[in-house]
């Protein structure tokens, strides 16, 4: 496995893999688990090649977020990466990305302002400009997203739209730990009693799928019942509970194809995400 620091050496290896042979592309911040190494898998099973960027990016993160105290563990990431499979891994500093008189960003006009973009300000302008650099450099056959992150793959898909770039976005579903926490690279931040508090968050999904599964088809209804599970947990303070068009992420007032409920909830200073949508067959996906 080969491990670049500098983006064009990374840009010249990718653009020597054989055109004919499909070169995956996994963007990562790093602190890989499970989740991260399901998008990984998928990869490895359709593409001839995979890469993978590990970069924690500062342009996503507001002033008072959690950039210093994100997990960074590049020497097992790539011991993972290297036992997956991988052929090549990006790990840049935020120097050789955003290199001095860097003055470029992309927006997403509207997207970037709703569900997280909505209380993290600039937050899917920092996604949008450090997805465009990668996919810029890697020109993958496919990259692959995590579901955890849906508002982020909205914006993604509207921007590989609106900038008819030659890449497939495959999105992957959400994996889970044995009580049903979406894994995340921030869990490993938190106390024993905020990661049991977490609980909460995929229980409230679940609370919206049996009334769901009950008949209840009002999303507003739906999210009473989600945000008074999250209410019922001391240890969490609920950021946001929405239901949205999975696609444009405005608010849908019923939960039919096509609709994502999403939350965001703080335990303690970490901020955690999760969602589940209704699928094209209309049923409930957690």
């Amino acid at each position: 496995m080969e491990i670049f620091q500098d983006p064009l050496p990374f840009q010249a290896w990718c653009a020597a893999v054989d055109r004919e042979s499909a070169l995956g592309f996994v963007p990562t911040m790093g602190a890989l688990h499970q989740g991260h190494l399901s998008l990984v898998q998928a990869s490895l099973r359709r593409d001839a090649a995979t890469a993978v960027s590990i970069f924690v990016n500062p342009a996503q993160f507001g002033p008072n977020e959690d950039f210093d105290r994100y997990p960074r563990t590049l020497a097992q990431d790539c011991a993972k990466l290297e036992e997956a499979g991988v052929a090549v891994v990006f790990a840049p500093a935020a120097e050789a990305m955003y290199a001095p008189g860097d003055a470029t960003r992309i927006e997403v006009l509207g997207l970037e302002s709703r569900l997280d973009g909505g209380s993290r300000p600039g937050h899917f302008r920092g996604v949008a400009t450090v997805v465009l650099k990668l996919l810029q450099l890697a020109a993958p056959t496919r990259a692959y997203f995590g579901q955890k992150d849906a508002a982020q793959v909205a914006v993604i898909q509207r921007l590989v739209r609106d900038l008819f770039l030659p890449v497939e976005v495959v999105v992957c579903p959400i994996v889970r730990e044995r009580d049903g926490v979406a894994m995340s690279s921030r869990n490993a931040m938190l106390s024993p009693a905020e990661r049991a508090a977490a609980r909460a968050l995929p229980l409230a999904l679940r609370r919206m799928g049996d009334g769901y599964e009950a008949g209840e088809r009002s999303a507003a209804a739906l999210v009473a019942l989600g945000t008074a599970t999250i209410a019922a947990e001391p240890g969490l303070r609920l950021d946001f509970l929405q239901a949205v068009d999975a696609e444009t992420l405005l608010p849908v007032e019923h939960a039919v194809p096509g609709a994502l409920f999403a939350l965001a909830a703080f335990a303690g200073a970490t901020r955690l995400i999760d969602n589940a949508r209704v699928d094209a067959d209309a049923a409930w996906r957690l």
